[in-house]
């Protein structure tokens, strides 16, 4: 059965262009337009999404996705989480509760900050979503559309984000640095699709130098940089970067 990864969204917290109207050193062009960060897989009919960005629903539009299988969480911040009221036309459709995975801290906030969600309201609105702990290796979907996941716990500035490994790709959207005891899982995967902020060094975020340096360590048939910052345009990545690591792009479909 064919599975596939798309980028919904490839940008940083802020987007390109930013909301005011700035491009940065992004070329006004098609693959420079970045959302936030967001992906789907799909599996037959089982579409696991990854993380619900603030643009989700014109994500969920331009690439033509009409259902919804789970969702599941990197970390708690903003950019990833905030698109969550997005999915109550889901629920509409299917008549249950969406299925939601990710660690305790981010169910937590996550029910704190959109309790209307996890619960029935007083003005008589249903909840929508059902909440999960995720665990270190679990499944998701039924017979021949099952996807399995092994999760890693990595560094993202002060907090911890996670990245998920799934049919011979990494998925790791918010990284400053990963546990050497994960780094052999990650070895000689099929895609590596990784944090990349800018060129400059950040806190909270692999600048090039260091995606690179890890791509030349794992060694992926190819490494896909997203998280992209406007400092980083499109055309001028591809030529400082070696031939197997390339820049996303909103709407990049990967065959695994």
């Amino acid at each position: 059965m064919k599975i596939y990864l798309t980028i919904l969204g490839c940008g940083s917290s802020i987007g390109t262009p930013r909301i005011d109207g700035y491009w940065g050193n992004c070329k006004k062009v098609k693959k420079n337009y970045r959302t936030r960060c967001s992906a789907l897989i799909q599996k037959g009919n089982n579409n696991i999404l990854i993380d619900t960005s603030p643009d989700l629903r014109y994500q969920f539009l331009v690439n033509k996705v009409k259902s919804l299988s789970y969702v599941i969480y990197t970390h708690e911040h903003a950019d990833q989480t905030h698109g969550i009221n997005e999915l109550r036309p889901f629920f509409w459709k299917h008549k249950k509760r969406i299925n939601i995975y990710a660690d305790i801290k981010t169910i937590n906030i996550l029910k704190k900050q959109f309790t209307y969600c996890f619960k029935k309201t007083k003005g008589g609105y249903p909840a929508i979503l059902k909440s999960n702990i995720i665990n270190k290796s679990f499944s998701l979907g039924k017979n021949k559309e099952t996807v399995k996941f092994k999760t890693l716990s990595v560094h993202h500035g002060k907090i911890k984000s996670l990245g998920y490994i799934f049919e011979n790709v990494a998925y790791i959207s918010d990284c400053s640095k990963i546990p050497k005891n994960s780094l052999k899982d990650l070895l000689g995967l099929k895609y590596l699709v990784v944090d990349c902020l800018r060129e400059t060094s950040h806190q909270s975020h692999f600048n090039l130098d260091e995606v690179i340096s890890l791509s030349n360590l794992l060694k992926p048939k190819k490494t896909i940089l997203t998280n992209l910052h406007h400092d980083l345009d499109y055309n001028s990545l591809l030529k400082k970067t070696p031939s197997n690591v390339i820049p996303a792009y909103d709407g990049m479909k990967l065959s695994l």
